[in-house]
């Protein structure tokens, strides 16, 4: 495709992303479907030069002031990821004279809002809670995330999936901290290699894979993923409970849940049943409380953890809606912790960087349930479940991924065994 053309492409495409009217992933892929003339290369620049200018946002508008035309097409041109030779042949002879001024900027000496690209609300909390890990953080946030897979140990050996995607030519290697994880460099198709379509594997971010092991899951138990989505956590879960037992996936959303029977149907597991319900009250919960052996609740949360996947979360957010979550999490936790039964183990965690969607609501449900519910160690189950150099992933009592220090997502867990 001609660069005049894909410049053209990648305008209109930040013309609807930067609207923030849906998540930028959803507007993206609806993008391409409505452009299925574009090639896989072509795909692949227009998605890197859209979430380069999700990721840089306050900057590159901040550089593209100074143009002239529309400032979609400005943000495509200094977000370009490719040749600039290639790039050269789309550009009028006032854009090349205006990019060369660009590149002499100083970008260190700029403002602060501007090299950090966070909404003013969001950098003054982190810089509050973090200190001098701030601009840490901001580094690793300007950066795509890596791909994690997960090997499902109910078919396979993690040695096993390294050795064959290896031998299929993929740079591969084990996860620092889940025993279950492989870390893979670049973008492979892996819906078109043997061991994704065999059920071997699965795409879950390290961090995600160890919020599932902190759940403990066992042979024969009764488990329930409370808010299950899309899957990735409950099939971690059933491949620990080495398809056996009974693993409930409930979720509000239907449509979430209908993702996941494609992957349930993948991984082969025959334990797990898939309930919608309306609320956390719901009847089908209140039928099994006091019975389930391990409670896993991946709260609704703001996201911002995922925010090296997802850059677009903290232009969506607002202080007003990260308010709003508390009270849904706190109630969600407080209809979950009754299906754990006594001595059973009940996990709350979030992909959230903010304490108060984390600490504040673990804090509070310690103080409210102190007679039902005993804190745990987020180590010592860590631990139990062999992962490597534990004492790196806690804070306090609980489990604390970030993306500077760990190489994952941002999560938070804390953990209960109910007296």
């Amino acid at each position: 495709m001609h660069p005049s053309a894909l410049i053209e492409h990648a305008t209109e495409l930040l013309h609807q992303v930067l609207r923030f009217e849906a998540p930028a992933d959803n507007v993206v892929s609806d993008f391409f479907r409505r452009h299925r003339q574009l090639g896989t290369r072509e795909r692949h620049t227009l998605a890197e030069i859209t979430y380069a200018v999700l990721r840089r946002r306050s900057l590159l508008q901040h550089l593209a002031q100074s143009g002239k035309g529309e400032i979609e097409r400005r943000l495509a041109l200094l977000a370009w990821p490719g040749n600039a030779a290639f790039l050269r042949a789309a550009l009028t002879a006032q854009e090349v004279d205006w990019l060369e001024q660009v590149e002499k900027v100083d970008t260190a000496a700029l403002p602060e809002k501007l090299r950090h690209n966070l909404p003013d609300w969001l950098a003054q909390t982190l810089q509050s809670e973090l200190g001098d890990d701030f601009w840490p953080l901001v580094e690793s946030l300007d950066k795509p995330a890596s791909l994690d897979v997960r090997v499902n140990v109910a078919k396979a050996s993690r040695e096993a999936v390294l050795a064959a995607l290896r031998a299929q030519g993929l740079v591969a290697q084990a996860t620092p901290y889940s025993p279950v994880g492989l870390r893979l460099e670049g973008k492979p198709a892996l819906h078109r290699i043997d061991v994704f379509m065999r059920g071997e594997i699965e795409v879950q971010d390290e961090g995600s894979q160890l919020i599932a092991l902190l759940a403990g899951a066992r042979r024969g138990e009764m488990v329930a993923d409370f808010c299950a989505g899309g899957g990735g956590k409950t099939l971690a879960l059933g491949a620990a409970m080495r398809n056996t037992g009974r693993l409930y996936a409930f979720d509000v959303s239907g449509h979430r849940l209908a993702g996941l029977k494609p992957r349930l149907a993948r991984s082969g597991l025959s334990n797990v049943y898939p309930v919608q319900i309306a609320h956390e009250r719901d009847e089908r919960i209140k039928r099994l409380a006091g019975k389930i052996d391990r409670v896993l609740v991946d709260a609704p949360c703001s996201g911002l953890g995922t925010l090296r996947r997802s850059p677009d979360l903290k232009w969506r957010q607002t202080p007003q809606t990260v308010e709003a979550f508390a009270p849904r999490q706190a109630a969600i936790l407080a209809g979950a912790a009754r299906l754990t039964k006594s001595g059973g183990r009940l996990v709350y965690a979030t992909c959230s960087l903010l304490r108060a969607e984390n600490e504040a609501i673990a804090d509070a449900f310690s103080v409210e349930h102190a007679d039902r519910f005993r804190a745990l160690p987020a180590v010592d189950a860590l631990r139990r479940a062999q992962v490597a150099d534990a004492e790196a992933l806690v804070e306090g009592p609980y489990l604390r991924l970030w993306p500077h220090r760990h190489g994952s997502d941002g999560y938070f867990a804390a953990v209960w065994e109910r007296i």
